[in-house]
């Protein structure tokens, strides 16, 4: 019982900090399009244009432009702050979702679509950087850190939740082709008041740049010690999610049950936010790589079997049980690149880890559904996203990496 109040406390010393409850709620609200988005722009232009070929191509153009600006608008906080460009991506944003509506509904050639796209993806609201940034240097925070870093790896799993839910009620609510623009034209809203709810509140206005030191001055977090590896072993990790996605897809079309798909990557999720509740509860002596690389193990460990396995209740089970550690891997790797960040760049570090999110989801699934299309190819897809937690590992176990540095393992 003392043990439970201990790990009940820890949560209740996070929410008692200054703004922390409206950042935790705000991070999800503006964080929602995340989920919500790519799925409703793919819908909306299948069903508007009649090709999934227009969608897709539209929806990874609007990916890579996210992952392409992001370090961007990262440095550019770094230098001046974050809060005014939050408030100028968060007003931009809903805009540029609303062109994007308004061009396709307009019956516009697919090249300005994709213009349209890239510029909504280009200008989405970098929170999940934000938030991380606060988090790092809010006042009182330090005891409570890691606690922070799981409940954002919680309410990213919220928002995956989430997400399709609401465009699915959307699209039942309305129609084909209606459903999905609302949806969209929501997830505009929903960056805006997020982005504006952060970037005014008392946490965001006070919080400001550090001062780089005498040698880091103008330097990328990318040329810190450890940091690509780092961003490597997240590349891996993350890839492999995208390849399970594809490969949930492709076993719910091959038994004919579509719907299952969502249903299995919804008990995932399940399992992900119960062990990052219960792992953000915790204090472990151990070197923060060190629990990096065991949390990487059981994520490899869990993603193994899947291949494995035919029946999908037998996989859901799996799942659940492999997805307790992927919350704690994503906690532990967002203290990492915290520990790593030169000072100055906290904000742009971030944004770069969000760059390598949105990147090697993408990759995962556009390979995974390409796998998928040919014969055993859950079987494949399932099999790569267990290697690729394997190299996950291996990067962050590494002695040469420079992950070991003193002040990441101490």
């Amino acid at each position: 019982m003392k043990a439970g109040s201990t790990h009940v406390r820890r949560y209740v010393e996070l929410w008692r900090l200054p703004s922390a409850p409206l950042l935790i709620v705000a991070g999800i609200i503006g964080r929602l399009p995340a989920g919500i988005a790519p799925l409703a722009l793919l819908l909306f232009l299948a069903d508007h244009t009649g090709s999934y070929g227009v969608g897709g191509v539209a929806v990874g153009i609007y990916g890579l432009a996210t992952a392409a600006v992001a370090p961007m608008l990262g440095r550019y906080a770094d230098r001046r702050g974050f809060t005014a460009v939050l408030v100028g991506t968060g007003v931009a944003y809903p805009a540029a979702i609303a062109v994007l509506v308004f061009t396709t509904l307009a019956d516009a050639p697919p090249v300005l679509i994709y213009l349209a796209a890239a510029l909504a993806g280009g200008i989405f609201p970098q929170l999940s950087a934000a938030l991380r940034a606060i988090w790092t240097d809010l006042p009182g925070a330090g005891n409570v850190r890691q606690t922070a870093f799981a409940l954002d790896a919680i309410a990213l799993e919220v928002v995956w939740m989430i997400g399709p839910v609401l465009v699915a009620t959307a699209v039942a609510v309305g129609s084909s082709t209606w459903g999905p623009a609302v949806a969209l034209l929501g997830s505009g809203a929903f960056a805006l008041v997020g982005s504006l709810t952060v970037a005014l509140s008392r946490a965001g206005r006070r919080w400001r740049p550090r001062a780089a030191q005498p040698g880091d001055a103008r330097r990328s977090p990318l040329r810190a010690r450890g940091m690509v590896p780092a961003l490597i072993a997240a590349f891996a990790l993350l890839f492999g999610t995208g390849a399970i996605e594809a490969a949930m897809a492709g076993l719910a079309d091959d038994q004919g049950r579509p719907a299952m798909a969502g249903v299995l990557l919804s008990i995932w999720s399940v399992g992900s936010a119960l062990g990052g509740l219960w792992f953000g509860a915790q204090r472990f002596a151990a070197p923060i790589v060190r629990q990096y690389r065991w949390t990487l193990a059981l994520c490899a460990l869990g993603f193994a079997p899947l291949a494995f396995l035919g029946n999908a209740w037998l996989i859901g089970l799996v799942l659940f049980l492999g997805g307790t550690a992927f919350a704690p891997a994503i906690t532990l790797q967002n203290t990492l690149i915290a520990a790593l960040a030169p000072t100055g760049s906290v904000t742009e570090s971030f944004t770069w880890l969000s760059t390598v999110t949105y990147a090697a989801v993408a990759a995962g699934t556009a390979i995974g559904g390409l796998l998928v299309d040919r014969p055993g190819g859950v079987f494949a897809a399932l099999l790569l996203a267990a290697f690729t937690a394997v190299v996950a590992w291996a990067t962050a176990a590494w002695p040469g990496t420079g992950l070991y540095a003193k002040k990441v393992s101490a």
